[in-house]
Order: C-alpha cells, then structure tokens, then sequence
C-alpha cells in the first residue's frame, strides 16, 4: 500500500477535511480496524476497542497511547501532543493533526492497534505500506 505524501509546514497547510483524509487513510491501513463513531465524530476501533477518535474540536484526534509513552510526548513536543484534565487517567493523548508528521502518526497508530489486536492478527500482521507519492 503507498500513501500520498502529505505535506506539513511552509509548503502546504492542511484543512480540517484532509487531516480527517489523512486519519482515516492511516488507520484504514491496518488490519480488521473499524471506522464508526464516537461522540458523534469519526472513531476507529478494532474488535470494539477504541484506537483513536477525532475531537469534538474537529482539529485533534484523541489517540489510544500508553501512560510511559504519552508522559515523554506531552513532555518534549507539546508544540503537538497534550492532554486535557479529562484525559489525565485514561491511556489516551490528545494529537494536533496540524502539527503531527504523518510518519509519526501512523507508528503511533501501529502501536495502538497492537496493544489491543488479538494474538491471531498479531501473528500474521506484517506493514505492507510505505510512504511516497502515487503517480
């Protein structure tokens, strides 16, 4: 699978409908993931377990993290990653889809779904994507 390279910064700035695109697009990558809603925006989930979500403020996606991980993220690139007061005891980080590199965005995704994927998709799960343009 090829992604389109999205562009980030002084080249292109990103509208809310292409951060959705790009979410979407990232999450749909990896196995079984189901997209739905949850309260009332786009959520994906895999086996029920939600992975990520897009915030109600339609600009963030609240994304599945692990305390460890979320703690050093907030810590050294808040500029992109933070949390709200609601989220200070749930294994989630808030995620500014303007600033966040897709790369990036897509391992943590990686990381969410294998946290919460069945041994059996975790067996046979190998990434066939990679990052460039399509022609």
């Amino acid at each position: 699978m090829v992604f389109h390279t999205y562009t980030i910064g002084r080249r292109k700035r990103l509208g809310p409908s292409d951060h959705l695109h790009m979410v979407r697009n990232l999450a749909l990558s990896l196995p079984a993931v189901e997209e739905g809603t949850s309260y009332g925006t786009p959520a994906y989930r895999i086996k029920g377990k939600l992975l990520a979500r897009l915030h109600e403020d339609g600009v963030t996606l609240v994304l599945r993290m692990d305390y460890e991980t979320r703690d050093l993220l907030t810590q050294f690139d808040p500029d992109v990653y933070y949390i709200t007061d609601h989220y200070r005891n749930a294994p989630y980080v808030l995620v500014r889809l303007s600033a966040v590199d897709p790369k990036e965005l897509l391992e943590h995704l990686e990381r969410a779904w294998r946290s919460c994927a069945p041994k059996k998709l975790l067996d046979g799960y190998s990434p066939s994507w990679r990052f460039g343009t399509e022609s």
